[in-house]
């Protein structure tokens, strides 16, 4: 099992929040981002599996900004394995789980809506790059998918977020965008645009 945290919440009908951090992160750091999307659902935090110089990740990389495809596309499949685990050990419906990953964690959760046509319900991304290219995509029709991008962000340069927003628009997924004037840092601003965005679809 990922080292990780499960909170129960109050409704159930709510998604379960899959909260997955950015390089050097842990499972505590978006738990204060969960209680702003929604303070009533169930949060599954997780902690990367690989370390780079002692930071958690959730696969590895070659360089900044080039992925370890063949390591990526091993841990989409454990996170995925881990997924239908957590849902028979905390009795949660696994077809309603929606990820919030900032940075790192957004790239593994688009991996997941690369790979798989129903690990997600939907995402909020928080930072997101392409995961893969020259792949087919499943077919995401019906799952909804938010991404907060930086236009001033060193890390994740605007072209990146604008096709894979493209990328998951061709699968069929629903796609909002939030742009923000900012860099890779995760705002506020961001964060309450995801929740209006969320509230929207969810409430």
């Amino acid at each position: 099992m990922m080292q990780h945290i499960f909170k129960q919440g109050t409704n159930n009908e709510k998604p379960v929040l899959l909260l997955l951090h950015g390089t050097g992160g842990n499972e505590h750091d978006l738990l204060s981002l969960a209680d702003i999307v929604d303070p009533n659902a169930s949060v599954l935090s997780v902690r990367g599996n690989v370390l780079e110089n002692g930071m958690p990740r959730f696969f590895k990389r070659l360089a900044e900004g080039i992925f370890d495809e063949e390591d990526l596309i091993f841990q989409t499949n454990e996170l995925n394995a881990f997924l239908d685990k957590a849902a028979v050990e905390y009795k949660f419906d696994r077809q309603n789980i929606l990820a919030i990953g900032y940075s790192n964690g957004a790239n593994i959760a688009a991996s997941l809506l690369f790979h798989f046509e129903d690990a997600l319900k939907g995402a909020i991304l928080h930072h997101p790059m392409v995961p893969r290219r020259g792949i087919t995509l499943p077919n995401l029709t019906g799952i909804h998918v938010f991404i907060a991008a930086g236009m001033n962000d060193p890390i994740c340069p605007q072209q990146e977020s604008l096709e894979l927003l493209q990328l998951l628009a061709d699968a069929s997924a629903s796609v909002g965008v939030q742009w923000v004037s900012t860099g890779h840092q995760l705002t506020i601003v961001e964060v309450e645009a995801a929740k209006q965005w969320y509230e929207q679809i969810y409430s």
